[in-house]
């Protein structure tokens, strides 16, 4: 029987897919990543039943030291799989429900070790400045970054419009070069990992990590996928140089986190309880320390002869130029705004009867 010692660097989260050959039922898969050495580590795949998946993916973390016994080894399909997986060895390791068995492997300083060595060239990294300064020909690439940990926000959970359950997690980096860039969390995985992170000590080497342009925020943000590995406080003298310069300008994150979530935000307060919306807090805010102005927040239903937008937020300097007015004005002026013509073009003529209801037939 053959065993492997590994420590887990790697991991995703249980997904479910529809089974080909039992149509209406699940098949449930998860990948991991172990490593045994500072140059070897290799891919683990395991399929099976929801209720062995689960039982199995949750019965390790990263971080921990595993004995797989008797797992199959196949070769992978390099272009398929490492589209999805971090990049390893030509061969990966199949776990098989009757006959593999992982678990737990007393802690190994060994093995301990090398969850501090990056897997990827320590030198070929992305500093958060030539993300930034590269811009939107990064968007889309997968790259190596080296920063530290500003802070780590609470995870966030969400259901989509088919009713799937989602969460994220946004965590802000930084490092001699910018002072503060996103990288966002989207699997349990890497969530609950960076719960663990603590903000001006912890230094991250995050191998494959995608780049995007965020529309909405008008920025690069980086993003955790399947083939990120992230290694913490990396044992490297780049890393150390980072590390020295966190430690010399505690100062970088002082500028805003205060004001981050009380006045940056730039969310509704609501009058009765004296706290913020989106931060739900009400530090500084009774200390009347927080400046506060008053401004439109309209729920609004847009129409033309097309259809109706239901729910469109309008709000602050862009409701004040659609009204014609400011967020203060006289009652008189207040009493008075019912309906108010924007502007109005001639309709094409063809259009508008495709489009007018029809009368009573």
């Amino acid at each position: 029987m053959m065993s492997i010692i590994g420590v887990v660097i790697g991991k995703t989260d249980a997904k479910g897919f529809p089974d080909r050959k039992n149509i209406g039922s699940e098949r449930y898969t998860f990948c991991f990543t172990i490593r045994d050495s500072p140059s070897w580590f290799i891919n683990v795949n395991s399929w099976g039943r929801e209720d062995y998946i689960k039982s199995l993916s949750e019965s390790f973390r990263l971080g921990d030291c595993v004995i797989i016994e008797n797992p199959l080894v196949q070769t992978k399909e390099v272009e398929k799989e490492e589209k999805f997986n971090p990049t390893t060895t030509s061969y990966k390791l199949l776990l098989s429900e009757n006959h593999s068995v992982v678990r737990i492997y007393e802690a190994d300083t060994r093995l301990l070790s090398l969850l501090h060595l990056p897997v990827k060239n320590p030198q070929d990294f992305y500093s958060l400045g030539d993300i930034v300064a590269n811009g939107q020909s990064l968007d889309g690439k997968i790259i190596n970054v080296l920063a530290a940990i500003k802070s780590v926000g609470e995870p966030k959970h969400f259901a989509t419009s088919d009713r799937r359950k989602g969460h994220r997690c946004e965590v802000r980096l930084y490092d001699d070069s910018e002072s503060s860039f996103t990288m966002i969390c989207w699997d349990n995985e890497s969530i609950q990992f960076a719960q663990s992170w603590v903000p001006q000590e912890t230094v991250i080497f995050a191998s494959d990590i995608r780049i995007n342009f965020d529309k909405f925020r008008n920025c690069m943000i980086a993003t955790v996928i399947s083939k990120t590995i992230i290694t913490i406080n990396p044992d490297t003298a780049e890393a150390n140089i980072l590390f020295n310069f966190i430690r010399r300008s505690p100062e970088m994150l002082d500028l805003d986190d205060e004001m981050i979530d009380h006045v940056k935000c730039h969310y509704v307060i609501n009058e009765k309880t004296n706290a913020c919306s989106f931060c739900s807090s009400t530090n500084s805010l009774d200390a009347g320390t927080v400046p506060m102005f008053a401004s439109f927040d309209l729920l609004v239903d847009l129409t033309d002869h097309t259809g109706t937008l239901h729910f469109c937020s309008l709000s602050d300097t862009i409701a004040e130029e659609t009204l014609g007015h400011t967020v203060i004005f006289s009652t008189t002026a207040r009493t008075g705004l019912r309906v108010k013509l924007l502007s109005c073009k001639l309709a094409d003529p063809v259009e508008a009867c495709q489009n007018l209801p029809e009368k009573g037939k």
